[in-house]
């Protein structure tokens, strides 16, 4: 089964340590190219939730309220110290994870989303040419909360559904009640969020394939036009990766979870919604434009604790830990655990790791003309293998791009990492 990158992932220098400070690499005006081009995306990581959900890996703390507004003020400066790289070009997608961004209290919601009209140009956003979502909790949406969402430019929200089985939501330690996204999407639409999202996770201990079916038939009958649909993965030091070490439940076999799979795919489809990417679905033109910043390997700026960014060629990770964010600063960029700085050889693994995932796939021509970076018979060595996986049935008859087949998707990251290491 394809094991899901909900954000591109470093590669570790060769240390183990960061090499330098991205404000360093970067700079605080451009010394390499001498055009760069600007930025146009934005991540931003808020990480407070009430509770911590037991499959979760994403860096998020428990919330006390305390350090609601010691954070946002640090991530205002934060915002500050990256605006140049935008380099007053009008940024095209902001995307607000965590954590549980919805957790923020509302007044301080309206400073973050002042401070954000400030330093960067939101016109097209605001212009509808543009996205801005904000990933949400059904449970901390409240009416006051996507009004001032809505007024500050956001145009979509992305509501972390999981399972509408009570079950299920206990066995990942979700505590929302089911009835609830319906009443927080609705409250969205009324604020005037035309764009609305909602995520299912499958493969759950104890989930049937009818339980999943009305999962998805319940997503698929909300005002909704995308739908995210991830197989449940056990990351490890997760409390949900112990209570299986523990033998506290069965985890769903392998041919379970492709059936899973091949249902969502099929179930969603006859609904409207369209695979564009491999745990990705939507209406036409609905796609998230900022993930697809990511697959397609775009830059993007990155704010909060644990945020990935990637400008200019330079990735950094901001440090995983929010009393370092808070109290340490180098002239308003966070502390880092990772930096990479360019790497043209690492650019084009990256690139194959996420755009195999993508329906439109890889174009060949390019994959082709990366083979220079290595030896001189690198490009032979490639065609052989996209002959091999052609003739296995793991690649779509589309040119000029490199796409999967159905049966290939289902081993997507296997055939990515099969072609990314002809370019190490």
């Amino acid at each position: 089964m394809p094991q899901d990158t909900a954000l591109p992932q470093l590669e570790q220098s060769s240390s183990g340590r960061p090499e330098s400070s991205p404000r360093h690499l970067l700079g605080a005006t451009p010394t390499v190219e001498s055009t760069p081009s600007p930025v146009r995306s934005l991540y931003i990581h808020v990480p407070f939730c009430f509770h911590k959900c037991h499959y979760c890996d994403f860096y998020s703390i428990v919330d006390t309220q305390d350090r609601q507004a010691p954070f946002v003020e640090r991530l205002s400066a934060e915002l500050a110290a990256q605006s140049h790289l935008a380099g007053g070009a009008p940024l095209r997608t902001i995307f607000v994870g965590g954590g549980t961004p919805s957790l923020l209290r509302p007044e301080l919601w309206k400073g973050l989303l002042a401070t954000l009209a400030a330093q960067f140009d939101l016109s097209l956003i605001r212009a509808d040419r543009g996205e801005f979502t904000v990933e949400c909790n059904p449970e901390t949406v409240t009416r006051e909360l996507a009004d001032i969402l809505a007024a500050g430019g956001v145009t979509r929200v992305s509501m972390g559904a999981q399972s509408f089985h009570a079950t299920h939501l206990k066995t990942l330690e979700r505590w929302h009640q089911p009835d609830n996204v319906a009443r927080a999407l609705d409250i969205a639409a009324r604020a005037g969020i035309a764009r609305r999202s909602v995520d299912l996770i499958y493969a759950i201990p104890g989930q049937s394939i009818a339980d999943l079916e009305r999962d998805i038939d319940a997503a698929a009958s909300l005002p909704v036009e995308h739908i995210s649909a991830y197989n449940l993965t056990y990351e490890p030091n997760t409390a949900m990766t112990h209570r299986l070490k523990r033998g506290e439940f069965t985890p769903a076999d392998e041919d379970l979870e492709a059936d899973m799979f091949s249902l969502v795919g099929e179930r969603l489809a006859a609904r409207g919604y369209a695979r564009y990417e491999v745990s990705n679905y939507a209406h036409a033109g609905a796609e998230c434009r900022h993930n697809l910043a990511y697959w397609r390997q775009d830059q993007w700026l990155a704010c909060g604790p644990s945020a990935s960014g990637h400008a200019r060629g330079i990735r950094w990770k901001n440090t995983p830990r929010l009393d370092d964010y808070l109290s340490r600063s180098d002239r308003g960029w966070a502390p880092t655990s990772e930096v990479e700085p360019r790497d043209a050889r690492r650019a084009v693994r990256e690139r194959i790791m996420t755009g195999l995932r993508l329906r439109e796939g890889l174009p060949a021509e390019w994959l082709l003309s990366q083979s220079s970076l290595i030896a001189h018979d690198t490009e032979a060595r490639v065609r052989r293998a996209l002959e091999r996986m052609s003739e296995q049935g793991l690649l779509s008859q589309r040119e000029p791009a490199i796409v999967l087949s159905d049966s290939g998707v289902l081993i997507a990251d296997a055939l990515a990492a099969r072609l990314m290491k002809l370019f190490v």
